[in-house]
């Protein structure tokens, strides 16, 4: 360490104007020196020291601008070791960097979503390039998160308060930072279980450099993921405390998934041997809490991560440049007791007499900060020990708050238990005053009816006082004889009182008694009688007029119906009292029988409403309980499937075949299966109770998906690549389809929508391939081999003269819409064609007579159809070339009709051409393997041969000169262009010319691939044929073209024989 003792003061100025660029300089070095360090392309994990050190050097500067100056220009696409270990420092920067980190890291999102993009469409040996896609995901995520909420921290420590407050009291606020919390989680578990999944959990492989590199991010994965679990925790209770069960169950099970995934990260992490000297990895609940239950939440524990304080001494790095001026630190008492010579004083000389008043000042200062430096670290000590017991006292007041929380809780809960048992009470009150007031009502009108009877009672009493008036009013009349007339006049008046009294009294009566209706009829009938009794008083005084001597006979009756209407107002007293009475029995028998109906009433009504209660309650968990198995039998059959799909990737798969029979056999039982599954969902939607014959058809399902997707994976591995790679295709996507429909029965949202056609689309697609793969002469029997080749030259026949009625079709209608040139071009051409097909049609009987010949030459005392069975292959080759024939003559017709129309090249014409001259020599070929050499059928049918290689010359020939005379050549006019203007345009047409060529040497190697693929798929050549029959065979007839055996981008139609893969009856 360089001295500043005994320097000049104009020297030590300038030191001091340095100090700072140096300082910078080396802060550059160091943190340059750390990142190399910690990111490179080796296998090992990033050394805690180099990390520390970047990490440091944000807190200096406060921010990362240093950090991504150097990291900017990383070589991340050249290794994907170097890009992983990259995110594992940046991650660690995010977490333990200085707060505006995070705002220097958004600056380059793009660039760290660009890196995953690119390590995600890539593979590497070491599996690190899927690994670098899932982490650039997780910090992109973490970015994005802790930028929306910048109260979070990117080390997500917080306290509930902070959570509470980031959340607010808006519940949409809260719903939606549930989710994103949720997201923030599946990235970090996605990233570990990716890991774990690359990795052996075995104590041996995590102690190796090369797994603890892929290790060694998952420590602030386990960091961050502890949080986050507690954050969910909280704001699902808090969600649940505002929102309906129903409306969260997707969260719910969502929140279970994540459970069950972090506890088995967590577990499998504790065993590693790695994490135990790193980590203390926090044990999570056995079952995930219920969110249900308000009180669940006091039981909750938020999972504590410990890391451990690491005294690992610090290397000294050999090429890490010590710093020029280090005033930090005292210098050692060994260094400072030894003489040291400065080169200043060798450059300006010794100060003078040796002894500078600074340098006592500076050792005085020097010592002051030792004793600083001793006094800063007891003040450290100290505020260490204070923060220590600061932080314990949080931690009880947190517990505190958490209890006070429950409380809280669990009084929110029995205030609301309290408020609907004071809602009760308050109905029942308003029920019995409702009553009592009925019953008040009835008393008052029991007192009204008892005033009614009073006021008649006293009626009567008055009309029985009114008669007896009359009565003495009568005996006066009977002694005033004298005075008669005025005795009339008197008894008038009283008649007439007594009516109108008695009118009264009907009137009041009726008003008043309505409710007595019989009483008052009995009353009318004895005022009746009154009123008929004063008319026959009124009589009675007539005939006094008459005859005096009759009034002491009327007096008699008079008195005698007096008693008698006396005797009938007792009795209807009686009678009235004894209804009275009655009345009052019946009423107060109606007003019990009334509370008791009433009681027995509201004790029916609660026993019907506690079992139409526990009738629902019941009802409710049968139909979680079958929703339940439901669901258990869904993620089994997902599993299953997920299996099936992961046997796709699987290497050690690659050995495993099977045979298109057994896959068309599988494939037809699951189409099946899903036909039941069909039938089961629809029952369980008529009847969520019964869920039966669903889930059993879900078993069968996923079984028989699994079996087809395997199989279909097996029997690809031995088909061509075409149909190998729609195979496969279709089986993923099959394995799709199924996990969707799987998903939507999950869920009660979208179960009504769940349907298996897309299942069922994708397995008749890997079912017709299976069908298409199978060997092709397991299609048609032995025996069937003799009808088949009548056919297919019958078939072959036909197919020539309706080319031929085309030809002329097509002719007729070119002579009416074209004219000139181009009706001469497409006469020539047409007319070529006709010929061909003519001299196609010959070959076509000749090869019949020929082969009619050999079959009654050499068929012996066999029938036709043995003889074919005898020599299948030979017949095969027949049907084989009999359809190359025809196919030929009808893509002809197809050409030149796209000619004619000027939809067309002309060049498929001439390819057409040399497909027929080809064609016809396998014929010929085929023909002449069990052909006498003297036969004069086999002359002609080589005439013939020959005539049909003529004429597709001639078609070729009028083609080109068709194309030559249609073909328009422009006339190259180069007189009004510069030197440099012709050089451009040379060499632009020399670049053309070489992609030409270019072009053209990979086309003619695509034609001889293709070519190789015809022959195989087309088995055995007609050499090995001709061993296997006993004959020689001679050399084809070459066609008129060096290539037109085969044409170059025309599909040929399947041939009849068997292919060369052998069948495989089971798979392995």
């Amino acid at each position: 360490m360089n001295s500043i003792r005994q320097v000049p003061s104009r020297v030590k100025s300038k030191r001091s104007e340095t100090n700072l660029g140096a300082e910078r300089e080396h802060f550059d070095k160091q943190q340059l020196s750390s990142i190399s360090k910690a990111i490179n392309a080796t296998e090992t994990p990033v050394k805690e020291k180099h990390a520390r050190r970047i990490i440091l050097g944000t807190h200096r500067e406060k921010g990362a601008y240093t950090f991504w100056s150097y990291a900017i220009g990383l070589p991340l696409s050249s290794s994907a070791i170097l890009s992983w270990k990259f995110c594992n420092v940046l991650h660690k920067v995010l977490r333990d960097g200085h707060p505006n980190s995070l705002q220097d890291c958004m600056r380059y999102y793009s660039n760290v979503a660009e890196t995953g993009i690119l390590w995600g469409n890539l593979r590497d040996r070491y599996g690190y390039g899927q690994l670098v896609a899932l982490y650039t995901k997780l910090l992109c995520s973490k970015l994005e998160f802790h930028t929306k909420h910048p109260d979070i921290p990117p080390n997500l420590e917080v306290t509930d308060e902070v959570l509470e407050r980031t959340a607010g009291t808006d519940i949409n606020n809260v719903f939606q930072l549930t989710v994103e919390v949720f997201d923030y989680m599946d990235v970090e578990l996605r990233l570990a279980e990716s890991v774990l999944r690359q990795l052996n959990t075995s104590i041996a492989i995590s102690t190796l450099t090369a797994s603890q590199c892929k290790l060694a991010p998952l420590i602030q994965v386990i960091q961050d993921c502890s949080h986050l679990y507690h954050y969910s925790v909280k704001l699902l209770f808090k969600l649940h405390a505002c929102l309906p069960a129903d409306t969260l169950q997707g969260h719910r099970e969502r929140f279970h998934d994540q459970f069950h995934s972090l506890k088995t990260f967590f577990n499998k992490a504790r065993d590693m041997q790695y994490f135990k000297r790193l980590i203390q990895i926090p044990r999570l609940p056995d079952s995930p809490p219920n969110f249900l239950r308000a009180s669940a939440l006091a039981e909750h524990v938020k999972p504590m991560v410990v890391i451990p304080d690491d005294e690992e001494p610090e290397e000294q790095e050999e090429d890490e440049p010590e710093p020029l001026i280090d005033v930090s630190e005292a210098p050692p008492a060994s260094m400072a007791s030894q003489p040291q010579v400065d080169i200043f004083d060798q450059a300006f000389g010794p100060p003078n007499n040796g002894f500078d008043d600074r340098d006592l000042q500076i050792e005085n200062l020097k010592k002051e900060i030792e004793l600083l430096r001793a006094e800063l670290e007891k003040i450290k000590a100290e505020a260490q020990r204070y923060i220590t017991q600061l932080k314990s006292q949080i931690n009880s007041l947190e517990a505190e708050l958490e209890e006070q929380r429950v409380q809280k809780q669990r009084a929110l809960v029995e205030n609301e238990q309290l408020r609907m048992e004071l809602e009760a009470t308050r109905s029942r009150n308003a029920e019995h005053e409702s009553i009592q007031f009925t019953f008040v009502e009835a008393e008052k009108r029991a007192q009204a009816t008892e005033l009614r009877y009073n006021k008649l009672k006293e009626k009567h009493a008055e009309l029985v006082a009114n008669h007896a008036e009359l009565l003495r009013k009568s005996a006066d009349t009977v002694k005033m004889l004298s005075a008669t007339q005025q005795t009339q006049e008197e008894v008038a008046r009283t008649k007439q009182q007594l009516a109108f009294e008695v009118e009264r009294v009907k009137q009041e009566s009726d008003m008043k008694v309505e409710e007595q209706k019989f009483e008052m009829d009995k009353l009318k009938r004895v005022l009746e009688e009154k009123i008929g009794e004063i008319q026959r008083i009124k009589d009675t005084l007539q005939t006094c007029e008459k005859a005096g001597e009759q009034m002491n006979t009327s007096m008699t009756s008079l008195q005698a119906e007096k008693e008698r209407l006396m005797r009938c107002v007792s009795e209807k007293e009686a009678e009235l009292s004894a209804l009275r009475q009655a009345a009052q029995l019946k009423e107060s028998s109606l007003v019990q029988e009334r509370d008791r109906s009433s009681k027995e009433l509201g004790e029916l009504q609660g026993k019907l409403k506690e079992k139409l209660s526990r009738e629902e309650l019941l009802q409710k968990k049968l139909l979680e309980e079958q929703f339940a198995l439901l669901q258990g039998t869904v993620a089994e059959a997902e599993i299953i499937i997920q299996d099936a799909v992961a046997k796709l990737d699987d290497p050690l798969h690659i050995r495993c075949t099977s045979s298109p029979d057994y896959l068309v056999s599988r494939a037809e039982a699951t189409l099946g299966s899903i036909d039941k599954v069909q039938q089961g969902h629809a029952h369980y939607l008529k009847n969520m109770g019964d869920s039966g014959a669903l889930l059993r058809a879900l078993a069968q399902f996923s079984h028989l998906t699994a079996d087809t997707i395997i199989n279909g994976s097996a029997t690809a591995h031995m088909a061509p690549t075409d149909h190998a790679d729609r195979l496969t295709e279709n089986c993923r996507g099959c394995a799709s389809q199924s996990l969707r429909f799987l998903e939507e029965l999950k869920s009660k949202a979208s179960l009504k929508g769940a349907d298996p056609a897309s299942i069922r689309v994708m397995v008749q697609k890997i079912l017709r391939i299976a069908q298409d793969l199978r060997p092709k002469g397991m299609d048609v029997g032995k025996d069937e081999l003799g009808d088949m080749v009548d056919k297919e030259m019958a078939a072959t026949s036909a197919a020539i003269e309706e080319a031929v009625r085309r030809i002329d079709e097509m002719m007729n209608q070119a002579r009416r819409d074209t004219e000139g040139v181009k009706l001469e071009v497409n006469e020539r051409i047409l007319n070529s064609c006709t010929d061909l097909m003519k001299a196609i049609r010959l070959l076509v009987l000749s090869s019949t007579d020929l082969q009619k010949e050999i079959v009654e030459s050499g068929r012996g005392a066999a029938t036709v159809k043995e003889f074919y069975a005898r020599n299948s292959r030979w017949t095969e080759g027949l049907i084989s070339a009999a359809k190359a024939v025809g196919w030929g003559a009808t893509q002809m017709v197809d050409s030149a009709d796209k000619v004619v129309l000027h939809m067309g090249k002309y060049e498929e014409l001439i390819v057409c051409s040399h497909e027929i001259a080809a064609s016809t020599a396998q014929l010929v070929a085929a023909s002449k393997v069990k052909a006498d050499r003297g036969s004069k059928k086999l002359s002609s049918l080589q005439q013939a041969s020959r005539h049909v290689n003529e004429m597709a010359a001639n078609v070729v020939a009028s083609t080109k000169t068709g194309q030559e005379q249609i073909e328009d050549k422009d006339t190259m006019d180069f007189s009004g262009l510069s030197l440099i203007k012709l050089k451009k345009e040379e060499m632009e047409s020399q670049v053309k010319v070489l992609e030409l060529e270019t072009m053209l040497e990979n086309e003619r190697l695509r034609l001889g691939e293709l070519r190789k693929k015809h022959y195989e798929i087309a088995g055995t050549p007609l050499e090995q044929l001709s061993k296997d029959n006993g004959l020689s065979a001679p050399s084809p007839t070459a066609p008129s073209s060096p290539k037109s055996s085969k044409p170059a981008l025309m599909k040929k139609p399947a041939l009849a024989q068997k292919p060369n893969i052998p069948p495989k009856n089971m798979f392995r």
